[in-house]
């Protein structure tokens, strides 16, 4: 019933295993720290690439050092956690877009290379790499809480409960902004395809 990232486990397993590790961690375990970070973290730098692309990896990092820090405070088990991560990582991504916005840029060199046509662009290989940076330019490409709503539900697997808490959403709007993103990047895949 629970919507995730699907093919590495059931989610209530990796949810316990990583429960556990940052129980451990938030008692000073650095292994247990290095297996939660291990367990989160690519999710989390695709949920952050989606919003800021680029510099995502920054904006990454800025949000580790932050839940690093804060690690003490967090009270919850592991899917909690991935929530409580995806809400520091987009609020770390927030400041660094109205940063960016308040700086004046030389030249957006990002959309044209965005429009350039791929090598082989069906919709077939397109979903087949939908972690790639190819189908996150394309989340991108979305309205904005779709775009979220999809890499919350899909790249980090949080549950709709989840999601709506991280966007301060219903999560009946979370999971239609999800539907209404993937119907939207089937109908773009498909077109490419032909």
């Amino acid at each position: 019933m629970s919507e995730g990232a699907g093919g590495r486990g059931s989610s209530a397993t990796r949810d316990a295993e990583l429960g556990s590790a940052v129980e451990r961690a938030r008692g000073g375990d650095e292994e247990a720290f290095a297996v939660a970070y291990r367990m989160v973290y690519p999710g989390l730098l695709g949920y952050v690439r989606g919003l800021v692309g680029a510099d995502a990896e920054d904006v990454a990092a800025e949000a580790w050092l932050e839940i690093a820090r804060d690690l003490g405070r967090f009270r919850g088990d592991g899917a909690g956690f991935r929530g409580w991560t995806a809400v520091i990582a987009r609020n770390r991504a927030l400041d660094h877009l109205r940063r960016e916005r308040s700086r004046p840029r030389p030249a957006p060199i990002e959309q044209d290379v965005l429009d350039l046509p791929a090598a082989a662009d069906t919709s077939g290989e397109a979903l087949d790499a939908l972690s790639t940076d190819r189908a996150l330019a394309l989340v991108k490409g979305l309205p904005r809480d779709q775009a979220e709503a999809v890499l919350l539900r899909v790249v980090l697997g949080l549950d709709g409960p989840a999601a709506a808490r991280v966007l301060g959403k219903r999560p009946g709007a979370v999971r239609s902004a999800a539907h209404r993103g993937l119907r939207r990047l089937a109908r773009e895949l498909g077109l490419r395809g032909r």
